[in-house]
């Protein structure tokens, strides 16, 4: 059954003042699972004693905007083992925005960044390409860790190791890139998938049998 998204909701662990929304981008971020909320280490990109600093990602989880209700389960009768499946609707050049504040409403819920994993389809994201740079021993190693949000690239997402909660940025990228991400997403996801890009894109591959 196709995900219809929902009218947004302010989450009362994110008040504050509203961000502008990302250029292009028409939705804005989902209500992550609410828990309690421990102390939480430094995101991934953080300088290290030898590394530069890596690019910055955004702008503070301050500025987080209200986010919309979970969308419905993928079919009328999802399993206990299947991850909830929440969608936000967002332009190529908005969905990486939205993957990051959807992130950071995680965070600020209670998850802990190592609970968290965020693939991309097209351009990678700004931790991914600092850390990659460094060899693909030192960017897998941080993976293993398992301590921080980890970025891949939907081409080699399926060496990442399952998460409770797994976000798609339908960034841009070939048609078979939207189809590898989702599906190694809805594979890797333990409790919560969150997939920022076109709905009809994203209800198609869905459809079919993801």
């Amino acid at each position: 059954m196709p995900l219809i998204p929902e009218e947004p909701q302010i989450h009362e662990k994110a008040q504050g003042p509203r961000a502008t929304p990302a250029s292009g981008r028409t939705a804005s971020t989902p209500r992550p699972v609410p828990g309690p909320r421990p102390a939480a280490p430094p995101r991934p990109g953080r300088p290290g004693p030898v590394r530069p600093a890596p690019p910055t990602q955004r702008a503070s989880r301050d500025t987080a905007a209200a986010t919309p209700g979970p969308s419905g389960p993928a079919t009328p009768a999802a399993t206990a083992a299947a991850p909830q499946i929440q969608l936000i609707p967002a332009t190529p050049d908005g969905a990486l925005d939205a993957a990051e504040e959807a992130v950071d409403l995680l965070l600020d819920s209670g998850r802990t960044p190592g609970d968290v994993l965020v693939i991309t389809t097209g351009e990678a994201h700004p931790w991914a390409a600092h850390e990659l740079s460094f060899g693909d021993t030192a960017y897998w190693a941080q993976h293993d860790a398992g301590d921080d949000v980890f970025y891949a690239d939907a081409a080699v997402a399926d060496r990442a190791a399952s998460r409770a909660v797994v976000v798609v940025a339908l960034n841009g990228g070939p048609e078979d890139a939207a189809v590898t991400a989702l599906t190694v997403a809805h594979s890797r996801a333990g409790s919560l998938l969150i997939v920022c890009g076109d709905p009809q894109r994203i209800n198609s591959v869905l459809g079919a049998g993801v």
